[in-house]
């Protein structure tokens, strides 16, 4: 377990389409869920937003590995 605090976000929307790399219908409407210290807390946020959109083929959750765009070189030992 790191001992520092490592940052990912949890986000998602509606997408254009299930086919390709992902890409929001509406980039207005992206639901920003929020700033996490650990991957844990981002997976249970992300599990819980994806489990309440279910229903809805088109909409998609992602955890966002922050922290490796401010610091490329860090690593919190997930494979993504």
């Amino acid at each position: 377990m790191p001992s520092t605090e490592l940052l990912h976000l949890v986000l998602g929307g509606e997408l254009k389409s299930l086919d390709g790399p992902p890409e929001f219908k509406d980039y207005a409407s992206v639901d920003f869920v929020g700033a996490f210290g650990s991957y844990e807390e981002a997976a249970r946020a992300w599990r819980a937003k994806a489990q309440a959109t279910v229903d809805n083929a088109l909409m998609r959750y992602f955890v966002l590995h922050a922290h490796k765009l401010l610091t490329p070189a860090a690593d919190d030992g997930h494979a993504h």
